[in-house]
């Protein structure tokens, strides 16, 4: 899946293809000719999928400017992606109104066959619009992205959108940060449009204004010839009304140091572009402080009259890029250079503005180390903390080995306080900080989009889990965690651990095959279910609740229970699947074994309380 690492990187794709000007032609026949709101035409083998910006809000006021979840019942489930395992973490929330504009458009048979036909052709798509187009397309994009997370090697996914408006909030913005996908998002913004910065202000006291603005506005976008000034226009006391009203919220947002609760926030890579140039900003901050900078340099009128002017735009990015020469391209390599020919291109007659907008882009540029660099960076930390694993391998050895017979797992568990316990749990906390710094570090951005796709991570993470989480969960069971939370599995499990569980089952994309379809000849020397005795602990206490259980409906669920374990545990050490320590003579699973035998010569008491027993529906 194409995504870009930086924005440097992104512009000159933008500049070197035909992408962008297919899309804005696209997006201009939409608004025109899209009666179902939508338009899809094929160029060199990539899908277009554009959004009329003439959209009617008819009974959407009340919603507009109005974040609202995007989980639960209006997603439908829909963007799976986007929520988040954080218990703590705000919910991801949009605005009500374009959320209802995209569903409206997502529940119609003409848009449901046409996305059946690209995901079937597997295909490279492009969604794009213009003004309220462009959030549906963002929204569309998002829940495409969604959709190919389960798929092995999926198509492209890029999202276009000009004028748009913002969508949602900051964790909406974080969660698509999570799932790297801000590389997919290119938002085209000139300088001066009003409508881009529009959601950072309260809509209800300028509802009157936006009301006329809009028709206005549709009025000429749906015009073949885009004749101007159609229909009821602002009068220039109104225009300045609602601009020095935007421009006030803008300038508190740029100010503020913090994020606002239920605030919008941008999110992907912003392109600002003005009749000079363009330059493309994919920092958070550095994107809101942009558009406060270029917006305060505009009138009243241009906010308004900018918003029509994005052809014009888009030719110039294309031509800017085309008619530079190769000293202009390597110069503007340099990174005091790029800075400034950026900053110029952006405002171009008015000199005052150079250096607050060149102070903007040196915040935005990376100033700490590439992703690359970065990630050579974690390749000598992971030799480094060798040692520690080294250290827990030794140790499971002992214990594999040791008189007592009691196997890795519990002689963790039911450890003393011995200087040598106290080393390895000391090392389960530093390996657990190394691979919680990198999940940190891939979410930020701040490591190569493929970092969790090379084998060399993918089968470090997985040897880590494999060797490390069983202590966890012996560590969890042994400080009675699971009496206060609940068992392991669904209240104590690290989330590194689920992470590396989707790399795991995702490593056929990157072209690795499965080491174990092939059957063993020996046993395992890590058992290959992580998770291994979670299980084992949650089937213990099964058992413990079958010795004093009288119901017969409870006691024949928990015998089902223990029926899907005992198979599960079968079938992994029939295939080899477990270490030695599993079957160690007293360990806790080969005591369960014996707990279950022993029930099982008390079948005569069970019998007569448990319906199925008799004809083994129940008892394994």
């Amino acid at each position: 899946m194409v995504r870009f690492e930086t924005s440097e990187m992104l512009a000159r794709f933008l500049g070197s293809t035909p992408m962008l000007t297919e899309s804005w032609k696209l997006c201009a026949r939409a608004n025109v000719m899209a009666s179902q709101g939508f338009l899809i035409d094929e160029v060199g083998g990539v899908t277009y999928v554009a959004f009329s910006g003439v959209q009617s809000l008819d009974g959407l006021e009340p919603c507009c400017g109005n974040l609202v979840p995007l989980s639960g019942v209006y997603d439908r489930g829909m963007f799976p992606a986007l929520q988040s395992d954080d218990k703590i973490e705000n919910s991801v929330m949009v605005d009500a109104g374009l959320l209802q504009l995209f569903l409206n458009i997502y529940h119609t048979p003409v848009f449901q066959n046409q996305m059946f036909e690209i995901k079937k052709k597997q295909k490279p798509v492009v969604f794009t619009g213009h003004s309220i187009g462009g959030a549906i397309a963002a929204l569309s994009s998002l829940w495409l992205l969604s959709y190919y997370q389960s798929i092995s090697s999926p198509p492209s996914v890029i999202c276009f959108t000009y004028g748009s408006p913002l969508i949602g909030n900051e964790p909406l913005s974080r969660a698509i940060h999570r799932q790297r996908w801000g590389g997919n998002f290119c938002h085209l913004v000139s300088k001066f449009d009003i409508m881009p910065r529009l959601l950072f202000a309260p809509l209800a006291p300028i509802t009157t204004h936006l009301n006329t603005l809009l028709k206005s506005w549709h009025l000429t976008m749906n015009s073949p010839f885009f004749i101007r000034d159609l229909g009821v226009q602002l009068t220039e006391h109104e225009k300045a009304e609602l601009f020095r009203f935007v421009l006030h919220y803008v300038e508190a947002t740029a100010r503020s140091l913090e994020v606002v609760a239920n605030s919008f926030v941008p999110f992907g890579n912003f392109m600002f572009c003005s009749s000079d140039g363009a330059v493309c900003v994919d920092d958070t901050v550095a994107i809101v402080r942009m558009l406060h900078l270029t917006f305060a340099s505009g009138s009243p009128s241009s906010s308004i009259d900018d918003h029509l002017e994005y052809e014009g735009y888009v030719e110039k990015i294309s031509l800017q890029f085309l008619n530079r020469t190769e000293d202009e391209l390597c110069e503007s390599n340099t990174y005091e250079a790029g800075v400034t020919l950026a900053s110029q291109a952006v405002s171009t007659g008015q000199d005052h503005m150079v250096r607050p907008i060149k102070d903007c882009l040196r915040v935005a540029r990376r100033i700490g180390p590439t992703p690359n660099l970065n990630s050579a960076g974690l390749a000598i930390g992971l030799s480094k903390i060798a040692p520690l694993r080294a250290q827990i391998e030794w140790y499971k050895a002992l214990c594999d080995e040791s008189d007592d017979q009691l196997g890795y797992y519990d002689s963790f568990k039911l450890r003393s306080a011995s200087k040598r316990d106290f080393k390895v749990l000391m090392n389960l906390l530093k390996l657990g900080e190394f691979w919680n710094n990198v999940i940190d570090m891939l979410e930020k951005n701040q490591l190569p989009h493929d970092f969790h796709k090379r084998a060399k991570w993918v089968y470090a993470s997985q040897s880590y889990k494999l060797l490390v989480e069983p202590l966890d969960i012996a560590e969890y069971y042994r400080s009675g965690d699971h009496r206060k939370k609940g068992h392991y599995l669904k209240h104590g499990r690290a989330r590194r651990y689920e992470i590396f569980d989707k790399w795991w089952r995702e490593r056929d994309i990157y072209g690795e095959n499965d080491s174990n379809s092939k059957s063993r000849s020996k046993y395992a020397s890590v058992t290959q279910d992580s998770c291994f005795w979670a299980k084992v602990e949650e089937a213990v206490s099964c058992v413990e609740s079958v010795k004093c259980e009288r119901d017969p409906r409870v006691l024949a669920g928990l015998w089902a229970d223990i029926e899907k374990f005992e198979q599960y545990a079968r079938g992994m050490v029939e295939r080899k699947e477990v270490s030695i320590d599993v079957l160690a003579k007293n360990s806790s699973y080969m005591r369960l074994l014996e707990d279950l035998r022993v029930i099982r010569l008390q079948l005569p008491y069970f019998s007569h309380q448990i319906p199925g027993v008799l004809d083994r529906k129940v008892l394994p």
